[in-house]
């Protein structure tokens, strides 16, 4: 058995420490304040700071980005970190304007993390949508990552990434057996596309539990912007409402306190 300790530091961004091994999904640790731009007339301003500073995160040894693109996916401190780690993975889209350390994965490739001393990790692309059908081209790719390592006792470590309910997603239903999943929620629309969603809401996730069956069901990426219409008061009565052994899965982390997961 991996020990496995997860660190939410705020929106998207997750310190996921597994058998010596210190991974960060998404980081964004910009100050609150600033307004960004998200294309084709969208933006959002931050509303609320990382729970845990850049420079008091320690070292990290990779970076699972599941999209580059977005401001509340990377940010400029969180862009300003990439170098100083082993190695950044993304979409292949991603790997190719971030360069240097950046490797790109299309879904269902997988890579390999390895280093002496340390359980090796197998990394694997799930499907994302990040919005309606056919909008790929303006919202561009997103992928989620699968986890998998020795010793695993209820299946592999997902992370959803910036994803619909759609059939790419379902997939994974098929294709793992999740032991832990952190779900990118928040239920995201902006006023000029109307009541187009680009993220999902809480009564969508309990439709994916109920398909994938995680032991352990995490939500994340659902505060500290303008742009999520969904926060955490509404999620946790459709979740209270689910059924039981979605309910059962549910846990929320406390923002920046280092809580040690059943993996």
């Amino acid at each position: 058995m991996t020990d496995v300790r997860i660190t939410h530091v705020g929106g998207p961004t997750t310190l996921v420490e597994i058998g010596g091994w210190r991974l960060l999904t998404d980081p964004t640790f910009d100050a609150p304040g600033r307004r960004y731009a998200f294309g084709w007339g969208t933006s959002s301003r931050k509303t609320v700071g990382p729970a845990i500073a850049v420079a008091d995160l320690g070292p990290v040894d990779a970076v699972l980005l599941t999209h580059d693109h977005h401001g509340d996916n990377l940010d400029d401190a969180g862009r300003a970190l990439l170098p100083s780690v082993g190695t950044v993975i993304t979409t292949e889209s991603g790997a190719g304007r971030l360069g240097g350390n950046a490797q790109g994965l299309r879904p269902w490739a997988s890579t390999v993390l390895s280093a002496p001393g340390k359980p090796t990790i197998e990394v694997t692309a799930t499907p994302c949508r990040h919005g309606p059908p056919l909008s790929g081209p303006i919202v561009g790719d997103v992928i989620g990552f699968a986890l998998a390592w020795e010793g695993q006792q209820h299946g592999v470590f997902w992370v959803s990434g910036d994803t619909v309910l759609y059939g790419g997603v379902r997939q994974v239903a098929e294709r793992l057996t999740v032991g832990t999943a952190l779900l990118h929620l928040g239920g995201v629309k902006f006023p000029v596309t109307g009541p187009v969603r680009y993220s999902m809401t809480a009564r969508k996730a309990v439709d994916l539990c109920r398909e994938v069956r995680p032991r352990t069901a995490i939500p994340v990426h659902y505060e500290g912007w303008k742009h999520f219409q969904q926060g955490r008061d509404a999620m946790e009565a459709e979740f209270a409402a689910a059924p039981d052994e979605v309910r059962r899965s549910v846990r929320w982390l406390p923002i920046g306190v280092p809580t040690d997961v059943d993996a």
